[in-house]
């Protein structure tokens, strides 16, 4: 089995600037709902189904699949709306890979970083750009900000 240890955090706009170009990614979920989540996602030139089972703490189950570019984009036609956008970069700090999302359309102005551990209580290194910890924040979900888009919010960052 496949377990996803994640924990999400808010990017301190003032303090972090891109590096490189980063990725695009459309993302859409086919299901999306409190037990289970399947995703479809164009990354660039490459594609992935996922299926994500419910969250527990900062933990979940998580099956990735790469499948080809031109089945996602059917597949996407296929998922709720809005999709999903965001540009991810990639970043080494410490002894971590961190994944810093700039996300826009209907979720435009919103930055969250994340790092993957191998224990829910792994230590890390702390970026001086990171912001609050939202891991146990829903609303930060993609499949809610599916949902509920943060342009929609009453309080904004």
């Amino acid at each position: 089995m496949a377990k996803e240890i994640e924990r999400k955090f808010l990017v301190r706009k003032e303090l972090w600037q891109p590096r490189g170009e980063g990725t695009e990614i459309a993302q859409g979920y086919l299901v999306a709902d409190a037990m289970r989540a399947v995703r479809v996602r164009l990354a660039g030139q490459s594609a992935y189904l996922t299926v994500k089972g419910p969250t527990r703490g900062v933990e979940r189950l998580e099956f990735e699949y790469a499948i080809p570019p031109d089945d996602a984009r059917a597949m996407l036609a296929l998922c709720e709306r809005p999709w999903i956008e965001k540009r991810r970069y990639r970043e080494r700090y410490g002894a971590h890979l961190w994944e810093i999302d700039c996300f826009s359309g209907e979720n435009e102005g919103l930055i969250v970083a994340e790092i993957e551990l191998a224990a829910a209580d792994e230590t890390f290194e702390a970026p001086p750009w990171l912001g609050e910890e939202v891991s146990d924040d829903s609303r930060y979900l993609n499949a809610s900000l599916m949902r509920m888009p943060f342009s929609r919010w009453q309080k904004k960052l």
